[in-house]
């Protein structure tokens, strides 16, 4: 069978399942008695084991597969939870994530593993994974159960039993006894076990499935299911099965399974078929529930059908989508102009219909793509229970609002951003737990990752209960590298200083680490978030914390704009950057420092004038005032002086071509509906 076909599937699906098996894993770190939790993670690390072995990638198969051993072994009591064995788990996960990423980038998804897999098999036995060497040899050397020995259950797998016998099931201990002259024992065990599975649900098997695959049996195995067929049917079946010379069953009654259970005080038997497991959860959510519902099997059937409502569409189909629908917008705005031209009233009624459905297309469209941005979010807990050990720091991440929504676009870039937001955060912000106790604070540190809704815009703020921002150290660091004059340094606000430490190749760190304090990490958000139209700013109380909010576009592609004339050209400017309009007369304008400035309620705000920024050929300049687009970056207002207000319009924004680029202050252009090309305003650009 060609498995091709399922790849992106496998790639999705193992990417949600690891990321459910790392939020599980540090939720285990807080709760490790909560046995729930590693119910989720074999769930979890078996459903991955099962599409890895499926898709023929046997590293990640093996893998999955020692880690089940342990969650098992946590599930049974013969672990406990520990620092140490969750580190040897994550670095098992940090393996498997860079094999899905292999095969996703078109490799073969081949790790050499075995180092994992043996620490794993230490601590199984309840050693320590540090010298694995000299405990190599008898780590390899597996034990397989002795076939024709009655099977032995633990104390799950009896409960189990017992429900299923409750339910009207028969419980069957199965001995098969293959032919002295079989040759491929492993494909007649293969064919018994599907007829088994057609027959009813298997628990367990002596040897274990692994074992028996492997061949690494004489002639005879036991198996143990739970069917409602009859004895002599179910030996039948197996005997139909070419090369199988005997059938022995035992029907287990419930007063046999209920004597069978183990009492508290006794030990559960050491060896466990991992196999087991995979019944373990799925016998009661998927085979006893239906017996309960065996006159009507209506819930199952609801069930499935809302499972089957959500479909994945690969984004370069929404991409093409949207592509599209762009075109459709740009020609909605001709249709408009049209219709105003000619004045025609059934036009403009059909073309206003076609407006509103559009809108609502836009609507749909542009919520197709949103994803939340849990998506990004989902990374950091690990990266920050893994620097905080670094660190030598007590640090506790919360996370709110990952259930905010931003266009796939945004989300694909400020990954990065945060990452180095939080890593500054970490390092520079949240101190070292005796010098918090010396501060009177909680030895733990909290940072606080924060994202929400207001208008067209998203937020989202890094927050810490850490040292603060020191004014002087950051203004004495920022002179010594001639970011400011030492003048200027004396007139700055608290949260000019602050801005400060985004300027390229600053840092206040005292050494270099691999963590920080080389320079580079705040200069490469802040270029990176104003790409994205977006804003960032700092917030800090020396002593008290930090915050650092971020301001983001909803979606990138189709943006509300003012359109304005600059003399013959026209312009937009995204409403998002827009404080107001305001009719300036000249007499009203001010000069401090060569700049031309207004006092717009009680605020002095530069001028810039736009057709000497752009250079615009002038053809009229005899008006007696300005019009003025009152804008806002952070903070910082600024007043863009045109010569007209055109009105609002949704636009399409369209980049300038690789021939263009890093055109000042413009972030691209747009298709008017009369077919002219108007320029989109950059206003981050503008303001400094």
């Amino acid at each position: 069978m060609d498995m091709s076909q399922y790849l992106e599937v496998f790639i999705e699906e193992s990417k949600e399942h690891l990321q459910a098996c790392n939020e599980h894993l540090l939720e285990l770190e807080k709760k490790p008695e909560d046995l729930t939790i590693v119910n989720e993670i074999f769930r979890s690390a078996h459903t991955l084991k099962g599409m890895s072995a499926t898709m023929g990638y046997e590293d990640l198969a093996s893998l999955t597969h020692q880690m089940e051993n342990i969650l098992d072994a946590i599930r049974q009591k013969k672990l406990s939870v520990k620092p140490e064995l969750l580190d040897i788990v994550f670095l098992a996960t940090e393996h498997l994530e860079e094999m899905i990423v292999s095969i996703s980038e078109g490799g073969d998804g081949k790790c050499d593993v075995s180092e994992v897999i043996q620490k794993l098999k230490l601590i199984e036995k309840g050693e320590s994974p540090i010298s694995i060497a000299e405990k190599k040899e008898a780590a390899s050397v597996e034990t397989v159960t002795q076939p024709g020995a009655a099977n032995l259950y633990d104390e799950y797998e009896y409960t189990i039993l017992l429900q299923s016998s409750e339910q009207g099931f028969h419980t069957y201990e199965i001995t098969v006894t293959l032919r002295e002259d079989c040759l491929l024992k492993g494909a007649r065990v293969y064919m018994i076990f599907e007829v088994l599975e057609s027959l009813g649900e298997v628990i367990k098997s002596n040897p274990t499935v692994e074992q028996l695959e492997e061949e690494k049996f004489d002639q005879q195995f036991m198996v143990t299911i739970v069917s409602m067929e009859e004895e002599a049917k179910v030996v039948q079946k197996i005997m139909n099965v070419s090369e199988v010379e005997k059938v022995e069953a035992k029907l287990l009654l419930p007063e046999d399974i209920e004597r069978a259970i183990p009492k508290k005080d006794e030990k559960v038997p050491k060896e466990l078929n991992v196999e087991q497991q995979e019944t373990n959860d799925e016998h009661l959510e998927e085979h006893l529930q239906p017996v309960e519902n065996s006159a009507d099997k209506k819930p199952a059937a609801t069930k499935a059908s809302v499972g089957n409502k959500t479909i994945r569409v690969n984004i370069e189909r929404l991409d093409i989508l949207m592509n599209l629908f762009e075109e459709l917008v740009i020609d909605r705005g001709r249709l408009e102009q049209i219709s105003q031209d000619l004045n025609n009233q059934e036009l403009q009624e059909t073309v206003e219909r076609m407006s509103r459905i559009s809108g609502d297309l836009q609507n749909i469209i542009l919520n197709m793509r949103m994803v939340p941005v849990e998506t990004v979010f989902n990374r950091f807990p690990r990266m920050v229970r893994q620097l905080a050990r670094d660190l030598n720091k007590k640090i506790n991440l919360e996370i709110v609002g990952a259930e905010t929504e931003l266009d796939r676009t945004v989300i694909d870039e400020i990954g990065d951003p945060l990452v180095h937001l939080i890593r500054n955060a970490l390092d520079h912000g949240v101190e070292t737990p005796d010098v918090r106790t010396s501060c009177g604070k909680p030895e733990e540190g909290n940072v606080l990752l924060k994202a929400y809704h207001s208008g067209n815009h998203v937020f989202i703020e890094i927050e810490d209960d850490g040292a603060g921002i020191n004014r002087e150290k950051v203004l004495e660091k920022a002179i010594k590298n001639k970011i400011i004059s030492a003048q200027a340094a004396a007139e700055l606000t608290n949260k000019q200083v602050y801005e400060l430490i985004f300027a390229s190749g600053f840092s206040t760190a005292e050494k270099i680490s691999d963590i920080s304090g080389r320079g580079v990490g705040l200069d490469v958000v802040k270029n990176t978030i104003e790409s994205l139209g977006g804003t960032v700013t700092v917030d800090s109380v020396l002593g008290k914390g930090s915050i650092f909010s971020i301001q983001l576009p909803l979606t990138l592609s189709i943006i509300s704009a003012m359109l304005v004339g600059i003399q013959e050209e026209k312009f937009a400017i995204p409403l998002s950057s827009i404080i107001e309009t305001a009719i300036v007369k000249k007499a009203d304008i001010l000069s401090a420092h060569s700049q031309k400035v207004i006092d717009f309620r009680g605020k002095v705000v530069p001028l810039l004038f736009l057709k000497d920024i752009f250079q615009v050929p002038v053809t009229d300049d005899t008006a007696s005032f300005y019009s003025v687009v009152m804008v806002r970056k952070g903070d910082r207002l600024a007043g863009l002086v045109v010569d007209s207000f055109i009105g609002q319009q949704e636009i399409v924004l369209k980049s300038l071509g690789n021939y263009l680029t890093n055109v000042y202050a413009i972030s691209g252009a747009t298709i008017l509906g009369d077919g002219q090309v108007a320029l989109i305003i950059d206003c981050n650009a503008l303001i400094k």
